[in-house]
């Protein structure tokens, strides 16, 4: 009898555009910013994404284009939290400290403040001209597409 193989890899298809943004400012400006320059409707998502190995959070705002049948999510992707450290110094105090850690969504890209995703089934989105109205923003200071077959951590894009 002959042993048949199903490779998981075969049925990954990458179906969305992932997009780096480089800025300095709040995620709820830039979600505006964006509503504003790309004509969408990013609005906060009630929870945020929550990673219990490392506890860290990141905002996330999501619109989802009927027109299009496209979803779009804009999700922080650098969580700073002031954490207590305990250093053993073996004198009667204790020496603790307060230190700020910062954690990243993806790991590889630990400069990108923002990641823009858009899942849609049919490639109808136009990225280049989407890259080039982020662009237009004055408070961005660069925007580029990530290739997401060699990202280690592209679980961590799994939102829902």
């Amino acid at each position: 009898m002959a042993v048949h193989k199903l490779l998981v890899d075969d049925f990954q298809d990458d179906c969305f555009i992932l997009l780096a943004i480089h800025c300095s400012i709040e995620d709820y400006r830039l979600a505006y910013l964006l509503n504003k320059q790309l004509h969408i409707n990013l609005q906060r998502s009630p929870k945020d994404v929550d990673y219990k190995y490392t506890s860290a959070s990141y905002s996330i705002y999501e619109w989802e284009d009927q027109t299009q049948q496209a979803t779009w999510n804009l999700v922080s992707n650098i969580c700073r939290k002031e954490e207590e450290t305990l250093t053993s110094t073996g004198t009667l105090f204790d020496n603790s400290q307060r230190i700020i850690r910062q954690y990243n969504l993806i790991p590889e890209y630990k400069k990108a403040n923002f990641l823009l995703k858009i899942e849609n089934d049919f490639n109808t989105i136009n990225e280049r001209l989407i890259i080039n109205k982020i662009q237009a923003i004055p408070q961005v200071i660069t925007v580029y597409r990530i290739a997401t077959e060699n990202l280690k951590s592209s679980n961590n894009l799994i939102f829902s």
